[in-house]
């Protein structure tokens, strides 16, 4: 393996620029080898298989078709049979050119078995966090009868992917346990040749009785005075930019701005299922990606003209900041700030609400939680994990390394409990309006006052095998007793904050730490690192971090605990 930091890996000559016309996708060529290509179900390239995000992969490549969407919305329905969810379910799609293929499979299945779907009317996108609302929404109050949702996105990913996701009753995503059970039943559907999918036509799904519509975007867009102070915005007069990277809230920019009147300038309201109009990620693939330097070009040569900016990626449950002070926000630097920002200024919630972070985030968000006489809920990669804490209020706000965030409303109650690319963004205007500075300015006072930390990711390809072996690291597989220098005070497999196995490995010191873990949508492993003593102290990090992964690729781990146990 030849792996890559952000600083040395080697950019691709198009990355930050237009995409050219050679690297776009055919989307009549993918529609079509969504419904005419087979999966294997003998390849375990080609079954279903749950990230941290749902079930993703290209009809192209055979990991994303017909066939796997009918299969896992049959096992929905078996899930929800056996769990007695029998309330509405709330569908969501975002604009990957997938997702409208997968919409109507996922309906001919669930109205075949009598679910009552809640679907968007005239075919509007819909964004992950607007279906964890109206989920929210609809159980308040209900002990019986509770709804759960779907939402067909595969995220930030390129263009020929789709994605589909589960949301529990609470809102947020399905943890391991579930979409392990549906991830079997779904295979076993597709070992089957499908024979046990329930399916009718499409346009009686439509018409079935069943079958309603539900107006996710005014629904959300009339709560949101409740999480922001929008009177603040307005009364400040922010001058704002949004790019919604011709994801699913593209409508929904417009109609905040409306509805608060905003000074909201809309700077793209494209939407392509090609992406055409996104400058180009740095490994020469579309990514809608907020929080890449190199997707977010057209944005970032916008930020003297306006107060504050932001986009969200295309499920719209991701944000980037950019600040003119600044330019594009690191997201582990705005989520430092956001959290500084809101533990002084929510007088409603409670003095024992806690700050959700996962392992792979910056130990500046402890030093501020720390500050703030907070408790630090540290968990692994993946959302699913605060969605309990979310809703019983006991974490005011949880964000993830990926620019992944939600948090409390105003009264202190939950809001969301998957992840919210809109109201982070929003927030940044309210941190401008009611601080006078832009966050990249506040982040600076953070920088000095706690030290200035430098962060590298590096990521390489990895086998399935590869990926189950660092999945399965020991502490005992660390010799070492320091790293680069200082005495490891920690090395971890499970999380602090709730004891879940991380899928990897931390490893921390007084001045630094890093993290080795396989990522769960992509043939790749990561290793996260960061220092409070410079670029020298970075790498050589970094060096011990690779030696540590490149035994462990030549061995075999030891087994963790069954979580679901």
């Amino acid at each position: 393996m030849s792996p890559s930091t952000d600083a040395t890996m080697k950019i691709s000559p198009l990355a930050g620029k237009p995409a050219p016309p050679e690297i776009l996708i055919d989307v009549a060529k993918l529609v079509a080898a969504y419904y005419s290509e087979i999966p294997d179900p003998a390849n375990p390239l080609q079954r279903v298989a749950f990230g941290t995000s749902g079930h993703r992969g290209s009809a192209f490549d055979k990991t994303f078709n017909e066939a796997h969407v009918l299969a896992i919305s049959q096992a929905i329905c078996l899930y929800r049979k056996q769990q007695r969810i029998d309330g509405p379910l709330f569908i969501g799609i975002d604009t990957h050119a997938l997702s409208a293929p997968a919409f109507a499979s996922a309906l001919e299945v669930l109205a075949a078995n009598g679910v009552q779907i809640m679907i968007a009317a005239d075919g509007e996108f819909t964004p992950t966090p607007a279906v964890s609302h109206a989920i929210l929404a609809y159980n308040r109050e209900r002990k019986n009868g509770l709804a759960d949702g779907i939402v067909i996105t595969p995220s930030h990913n390129p263009p020929d992917n789709g994605g589909f996701k589960y949301n529990l009753p609470n809102g947020g995503p399905a943890g391991t346990c579930v979409t392990g059970w549906i991830e079997k039943q779904a295979n076993a559907l597709l070992e089957g040749k499908l024979q046990g999918v329930k399916r009718i036509p499409l346009e009686k799904a439509r018409h079935a009785s069943t079958t309603r519509r539900y107006d996710f975007l005014n629904t959300y867009i009339e709560d949101l005075g409740n999480v922001i102070d929008m009177d603040a915005i307005r009364g400040a007069h922010v001058r704002i930019a949004v790019d919604p990277l011709g994801g699913a809230g593209v409508h929904y920019w417009p109609a905040i701005a409306a509805r608060y009147q905003l000074d909201l300038t809309v700077a793209n309201q494209a939407v392509d299922a090609t992406f055409r109009f996104m400058t180009v990620d740095w490994d020469g693939r579309i990514r809608m990606d907020p929080s890449s330097a190199y997707a977010m070009q057209s944005l970032i040569g916008l930020k003297d003209r306006f107060d504050i900016a932001f986009a969200c990626d295309t499920d719209h449950d991701r944000h980037g900041i950019v600040a003119p002070s600044t330019g594009l926000l690191p997201s582990d630097h705005y989520m430092a700030v956001a959290i500084h920002y809101l533990f002084q200024h929510r007088p409603a919630w409670h003095k024992d609400t806690a700050i959700g972070k996962t392992v792979v985030s910056s130990q500046m968000i402890d030093r501020v939680a720390a500050k703030l006489g907070r408790k630090l809920y540290e968990v692994p990669v993946g959302f699913k994990w605060f969605a309990a804490g979310l809703l019983d209020a006991s974490l005011g706000f949880a964000g993830e390394e990926s620019a992944g965030a939600s948090f409390l409303r105003r009264d202190g109650t939950v809001w969301t409990t998957d992840k919210d690319g809109l109201v982070p963004a929003l927030l940044s205007a309210e941190i401008t309006a009611r601080m006078g500075r832009d966050p990249g300015d506040l982040y600076r006072d953070l920088a000095h006052e706690f030290g200035e930390p430098v962060a590298a990711r590096i990521q390489a390809a990895a086998t399935p095998a590869q990926k189950e072996k660092l999945s399965k690291l020991s502490p005992h597989q660390v010799k070492s007793t320091t790293l680069a220098g200082e005495p490891i005070q920690a090395v971890l497999t499970r999380a602090p904050g709730n004891d879940a196995a991380i899928g990897g490995l931390k490893v921390v010191a007084e001045h630094g730490w890093f993290a080795a873990r396989p990522s769960g949508t992509e043939d790749i492993y990561k290793i996260y690192a960061e220092s409070f003593r410079g670029k020298d102290h970075l790498r050589t990090i970094l060096t011990q971090a690779q030696s540590i992964v490149d035994q462990t690729l030549g061995t075999n781990g030891n087994s963790e605990k069954d979580d679901c146990d």
